[in-house]
């Protein structure tokens, strides 16, 4: 697969990144050589091959599940700078129309 210069710096756009020419140039060649690779590995014949998530076995290790009592609203609201009810009050971040 090959890139274009537009291309790349359409990437370049959506990252929100500046790049000078020669990191155009650079970056031309570097995600060229990568989508070349890609394509290579998509030609690799996996018919019967289980899909895996791990290479290794791997068994969830969760603690157990302990109830325990939570924290009370006094000490939860206690260092609050402000409190309306038994809950924070904050300052509205979304307009109403």
């Amino acid at each position: 697969m090959k890139l274009s210069e537009r291309e790349v710096l359409d990437v370049a756009r959506l990252a929100r990144l500046r790049l000078s020419e020669g990191e155009v140039s650079r970056f031309l060649k570097e995600l060229d050589s990568i989508l070349t690779y890609m394509d290579m590995l998509g030609e690799v014949d996996t018919a019967g091959i289980e899909p895996t998530v791990h290479v290794h076995p791997v068994t969830n290790a969760l603690r157990p599940d302990l109830g325990v009592p939570s924290q009370g609203i006094a000490d939860a609201l206690g260092n609050a700078p402000v409190v309306h009810g038994n809950a924070f009050e904050v300052p509205r971040v979304i307009e109403e129309d």
